[in-house]
Order: structure tokens, then C-alpha cells, then sequence
């Protein structure tokens, strides 16, 4: 990741990142969200695990550049350094789980992005 980029300094940044990220195209700003050996379910039920797959569905996901609106974002639930966050979207949701890393900056480690349909 380079330099410049903000990071996450807390679990409810990664929601408004991953907007910013996903509007301008960023691929590799939004795979840098997550862990290495992160988890993101599909709408179909697989999982995409660690960077090169997550990689790869938004790759696909941003083909066309869809224009993401952010939702209602909730407050992260903490505990130690894991936290769950969690977006409105309509009638849908999104959950994840977050986690602390040495540095003090925060990236998922579980994320699915479709909780009600």
C-alpha cells in the first residue's frame, strides 16, 4: 500500500474507505482493507480468501464502475482487537470483523457484504 493512503486508525473508517476507494476505482486500495488471508463472502455463497481472490472479485465487481453510496454505519462493537462492524443499506446489511494490528491501524479479516438479502 502506498505511503499516502489513509489507513484505518479505527474500525469504522474501513466502511467510509472502502466508499472512497470503490468510487475511484482503487482496487488494490480496497484489497489493502483486509488481511492477507482475509475471508469475503459472495453473493452465491463461496468465499473469497486472501488477497488474490478478494482481489479478483473486485475486479470484476468494479468493471463497469458502479457509484457506491455509504449506508448507515454503526458504531463497531469492540472487543480487545476485534471489533464487528456493520452497515445499512436499505433493506440489507453488511457485517465484518475487524482487527487490530500491530501498528494500531485496523483491517478486516471477515467480511459479508449481503447479512439480509
Amino acid at each position: 500500500m502506498p505511503n499516502d493512503q489513509a489507513r484505518a486508525t479505527t474500525p469504522e473508517d474501513l466502511g467510509r474507505l472502502f466508499v472512497e476507494r470503490a468510487n475511484a476505482g482503487d482496487i488494490d486500495g480496497l484489497v489493502a482493507l483486509y488481511e492477507p488471508r482475509a475471508v469475503l463472502a459472495l453473493p452465491d455463497g463461496r468465499r473469497a480468501t486472501g488477497a488474490d481472490e478478494i482481489r479478483e472479485i473486485y475486479t470484476m465487481l468494479l468493471e463497469d464502475r458502479p457509484q457506491f453510496v455509504a449506508g448507515e454505519q454503526r458504531t463497531a462493537l469492540h472487543n480487545g482487537n476485534l471489533a464487528l462492524t456493520s452497515t445499512r443499506r436499505g433493506r440489507g446489511a453488511t457485517a465484518e470483523v475487524a482487527r487490530r494490528q500491530p501498528d494500531g491501524t485496523w483491517l478486516w479479516l471477515l467480511d459479508e457484504p449481503n447479512v439480509l438479502g
